[in-house]
């Protein structure tokens, strides 16, 4: 058997920490598949325009070279609780292949690669993709089906505090990139980074967007964004 990478993503996402944990998380930020030059046709995209969300398969290629365990510990679960490898979505198992549901934008060729704009991804910049497949809501979506471990999705429901000078960097840095950057940071940040096992309030975290440095706290009133720089090249 041998799996071949048929396209890598470009994302915003440039380290794993920090990363949402599930696709949709963070909708406002995109990302882009962007197809190897032998599967870059037309043809092989034809009839994908009529879906509002594919799926993406990948590979964990950082976790590639750590092997797996049969039994791992979740962040979800704080760290501290163990479970069955195939009862988790931990990135070390077997074969170190990864599903997200992602929304398609549009499709286009440019510079000879077919490029498909997707919104939601959960995906570390230049992840490879194994396969493409369309969502097909009536088989796809099932409205019954349960998990107690994980019945919900994991957000803060909790304003954006800006410093002063994070006001400022944000009004220095915006035109460089996407309109709504503080939209896709609150939506990150609302995702809450911190290690499940480490939720200290006066203590500063960080987070990459882009090649945007975050600090940010957070506590039972709001999420503090502290400061957002330029990484240095």
């Amino acid at each position: 058997m041998q799996i071949q990478t048929i396209a890598r993503i470009s994302s915003p996402f440039t380290e794993k920490f920090g990363i949402p944990r599930q696709p949709g998380l963070a909708p406002s930020i995109t990302a882009e598949v962007i197809l190897e030059p032998e599967f870059s046709s037309r043809e092989a995209v034809s009839g994908l325009e009529k879906c509002s969300h594919v799926w993406l398969l990948f590979i964990f290629s950082k976790a590639v070279d750590q092997g797996w365990k049969p039994r791992v510990r979740p962040p979800r679960l704080g760290g501290n609780q163990k479970l069955g490898v195939f009862a988790t979505r931990s990135p070390f198992r077997p074969n170190h292949i990864g599903m997200s549901v992602v929304e398609l934008l549009d499709i286009q060729m440019r510079d000879n690669s077919m490029v498909l704009r997707v919104r939601g991804a959960d995906l570390l910049d230049g992840t490879p993709i194994v396969d493409i497949k369309p969502y097909l809501p009536y088989a796809d979506s099932l409205p019954n089906a349960t998990y107690e471990l994980a019945s919900s999705a994991t957000k803060l429901d909790l304003p954006l505090a800006l410093s002063t000078e994070a006001q400022k960097q944000l009004s220095q840095l915006a035109p460089d990139y996407p309109a709504d950057l503080q939209q896709q940071i609150s939506e990150l940040l609302a995702c809450d980074p911190r290690p499940a096992y480490q939720q200290d309030p006066d203590r500063t975290y960080g987070v990459r967007l882009y090649n945007l440095n975050i600090r940010f706290r957070i506590d039972d009133k709001a999420i503090h964004l502290i400061s957002l720089e330029k990484a240095p090249q």
